[in-house]
């Protein structure tokens, strides 16, 4: 009886598909993609079925299906896909050179001290804020989807755009190179399983570092409390002395920003 030949390729194979399926439950967990899967499985199952009994029509009918599946599949699928390749290109490791060729924008840090004045002032009035710190990641279609501020970045402009009766407090601000961008920005909101607790700034604030380098300052309106995320974590309870520490750490030049790259997507840590 011949076996068979089994070699180190095809356990890399094996592995490599068995990574890509868990990788795929992973990002899909929490949504309704399984809820499409089965459907797509059943069909497929069905088709099967009736190549087997031979029924032309059906068969017929159920190859036209099968034969545009995988358009359907990536038009039911664009949300996960796009998540899933932005998760790629974000840990793209040492290729930073890709974002240097395709974004004309430098690289320059924003002063911080506006931001870190201003939510310290909105913190002690229970002023809610969401505060995107742009960095390598291309945030122009959240930017588009807001409000043009194009000002130059200052305590004063933070705390209006966040007062409670301006037109523009709802939603992020988004700052980049020493400016504010836009403001009322909608930004999308985690899928991951986090705490109860967690308002919708705080969601919104993982959501869009799970696929951006960006940083994100929030201020609860219910607690004022002051809270950072990177990397899909969010840091909360952070004390005012202690904010400019806790997003310097964040930029991406900054070597620390390595020692603290958070090994698991979409945990959450706080004080």
């Amino acid at each position: 009886m011949d076996f068979i030949p089994f070699t180190i390729i095809d356990f890399i194979d094996i592995v490599l598909v068995a990574s890509i399926v868990f990788g795929l439950y992973r990002m899909s967990r929490d949504t309704n993609a399984p809820y499409i899967l089965t459907g797509i499985v059943v069909i497929y199952v069905l088709w099967v079925v009736v190549q087997a009994l031979n029924m032309e029509l059906l068969q017929a009918i159920l190859g036209q299906v099968i034969n545009v599946g995988v358009i359907a599949i990536i038009i039911l699928f664009q949300p996960e896909l796009r998540h899933f390749l932005q998760m790629i290109g974000r840990r793209q490791g040492g290729f930073h050179f890709i974002n240097r060729i395709f974004n004309s924008r430098s690289d320059n840090e924003p002063a911080l001290q506006p931001i870190i004045t201003a939510c310290a002032e909105m913190s002690a009035t229970k002023t809610g804020a969401l505060i995107v710190i742009a960095q390598r990641s291309d945030l122009s279609d959240i930017i588009a989807g807001g409000i043009t501020v194009d000002a130059r970045l200052s305590v004063a402009l933070l705390e209006n755009i966040f007062f409670k009766n301006a037109p523009l407090h709802d939603g992020a601000a988004i700052v980049q190179n020493d400016r504010v961008i836009a403001a009322k920005c909608i930004l999308p909101v985690t899928q991951s399983p986090v705490p109860k607790s967690y308002g919708t700034r705080h969601r919104a604030a993982i959501g869009i570092t799970e696929t951006s380098d960006a940083i994100v300052v929030v201020v609860s309106e219910e607690t004022g409390g002051i809270s950072v995320a990177f990397r899909g974590r969010i840091e909360r309870n952070i004390a005012p002395r202690n904010l400019l520490e806790c997003i310097s750490k964040h930029f991406i030049d900054n070597p620390k920003a390595q020692e603290n790259e958070p090994r698991k997507r979409g945990k959450s840590s706080s004080k």
